[in-house]
């Protein structure tokens, strides 16, 4: 992902609320979100079929997790393992967010630079490799892109305001979409610098990212509710930004 908002403990029947954009070179394929087997267990998520891997996805037992990549070009090696394959390792584990990015941590300079949300059904955490930190989060409203969680980039301060706002009796899931296809870029003067360019940081300031052979992909929001229901909807893009996709799954974890 490339963008990730997300509400923990806000919501009295919706205690973890997500909404998050992947962004990703159109020539790369992939397929949309479904069930599959990693490690013997089942998960529901979208699928990289050049590596493997995922950028978010739930388990048959209510885990969940969800991967930014950090962006800082001078730094990418070219023969390091794939980031996605963290997302369906969290997913398939046994043990507590803190079990799973202890592992992890220790292997975690092995990968391009990566934040990692982590749920295991109790506790949500953050592993970020540039660090090799890891934060269990307080209750509140966090947006997440190539940066830590404390960057002040635009599209992460809108996300969050915007998510803020969707939190009525029942969170307004079209609110949340339009808010991630919201394609307006930072100014000037608020875009960060990562090392790509002004012209590219301007086209990737945007939460709706359209770049040439480059954009959003897919669009995902996730509920989990207190009673244990999880609902799923992803939308995906084509290279024009137009719907090309739509599914919606609900589990119900014992």
């Amino acid at each position: 992902m490339c963008l990730i908002a997300f509400a923990w403990q806000q919501h009295p029947a919706f205690p973890l609320i997500i909404a998050a954009n992947r962004d990703e070179f159109f020539v790369r394929p992939a397929r949309a979100a479904r069930w599959w087997e990693h490690n013997g267990r089942s998960l529901f998520a979208g699928q990289d079929e050049q590596a493997g891997g995922t950028w978010m996805g739930v388990s048959g037992d209510g885990r969940f997790a969800a991967l930014t990549n950090h962006r800082d070009p001078a730094s990418v090696r070219s023969n390091a393992p794939s980031r996605g394959a963290l997302v369906p390792h969290f997913l398939a584990a046994t043990g507590t967010t803190a079990d799973a990015f202890e592992e992890l941590q220790q292997n975690a300079r092995h990968f391009n630079g990566f934040n990692l949300l982590g749920f295991d059904g109790d506790t949500l955490g953050m592993l970020e490799s540039r660090d090799a930190r890891r934060t269990v989060l307080e209750p509140g409203i966090y947006a997440l892109s190539n940066a830590s969680l404390e960057a002040p980039w635009p599209k992460q301060q809108r996300a969050r305001a915007a998510l803020a706002a969707a939190l009525g009796d029942e969170p307004d899931v079209d609110g949340l979409f339009a808010m991630l296809r919201c394609d307006r870029p930072a100014g000037d003067a608020e875009l960060p610098v990562t090392g790509v360019g002004v012209q590219w940081e301007r086209m990737l300031s945007s939460a709706f990212i359209r770049a040439p052979g480059y954009g959003t992909r897919c669009s995902s929001v996730v509920l989990f509710g207190a009673d244990g229901r999880i609902r799923f909807e992803e939308r995906t893009w084509d290279a024009l930004g137009v719907a090309s996709g739509r599914v919606v799954e609900t589990l119900q974890v014992q």
